[in-house]
């Protein structure tokens, strides 16, 4: 613990457990690898997808928006989206309230490719989630919303119906 202006503090890595941290980077890594590999959309980057999966979510978006939304600059996010426009996954239509300016919006083959690499992904999960427990399952299920807080995301916890969107 550390003083500041009269508070305590606790610094960064107290009270961690390093070789756990260790052990959650690896699974994370490796499940994500197999995630990506149960997709047949191997060719968008994860960052294509996840641009593509937000503006679903969240759109029309202007490019402003979902570079703040995916925390890159502007810039970058041209680059990301290009692929996704060229391949028709992303359409531009124009912003209702600023004629300088255009939306971002899901096409329907945009939809289509997400479904499909939620469903893919999803069964990979479903069938890892088969060789668990019930109790297993419970506490990975109760500790979604903790690794929704460690990517940023604040969102409520799940219910009894359980979203398969993400």
């Amino acid at each position: 613990m550390t003083e500041r202006a009269g508070q305590r503090t606790r610094e960064p890595s107290e009270g961690l457990d390093h070789a756990a941290i260790g052990r959650l980077r690896l699974v994370i890594t490796r499940l994500h690898r197999q995630m990506v590999q149960a997709s047949s959309e191997q060719d968008l980057t994860m960052a294509q997808l996840s641009a593509l999966a937000r503006i679903d979510q969240y759109g029309p978006l202007r490019l402003s928006e979902l570079a703040a939304l995916e925390g890159v600059a502007a810039p970058s996010m041209i680059r990301t989206i290009a692929p996704l426009k060229e391949a028709g996954l992303v359409g531009k239509e124009p912003d209702l309230h600023d004629g300088r300016s255009f939306q971002l919006t899901a096409t329907a083959a945009g939809r289509d490719t997400l479904n499909r690499v939620r469903r893919e992904r999803s069964a990979l999960l479903t069938r890892r989630l088969d060789l668990l427990t019930p109790d297993q399952r419970e506490i990975l299920y109760a500790a979604v919303p903790v690794l929704e807080l460690l990517v940023g995301e604040t969102v409520p916890p799940l219910s009894d119906e359980r979203s398969d969107r993400r």
